[in-house]
């Protein structure tokens, strides 16, 4: 897998993948998901997606995986402190 693809997939990864299928195609993680299951994660969980395409092809003892499975974790539940404390603002 590119680096770069890696790299700019944790900060815009739904961005970065249809840059790559467009522009890049020659280095667009090959997989073998079903072309629906592409279309249906790429366009609500773009982040599960990677993770498959990062365990085909490096598997899930690289240090990708576990960088991508930790931004994925704190994307959907959460995030951070800020995040909890806007919350509360907009609540108040």
């Amino acid at each position: 897998m590119d680096f770069y693809f890696l790299l700019f997939s944790l900060f815009a990864p739904r961005i970065v993948m249809l840059v790559y299928f467009f522009a890049f195609y020659s280095e667009f993680p090959a997989n073998t998901v079903p072309q629906w299951a592409d279309i249906v994660l790429g366009a609500f969980f773009p982040r599960i997606l990677i993770l498959i395409y990062i365990y085909q092809n490096m598997g899930y003892e690289n240090i990708w995986f576990a960088a991508h499975l930790i931004v994925a974790l704190l994307a959907y539940f959460g995030g951070s402190r800020e995040t909890h404390r806007r919350v509360r603002r907009r609540e108040a």
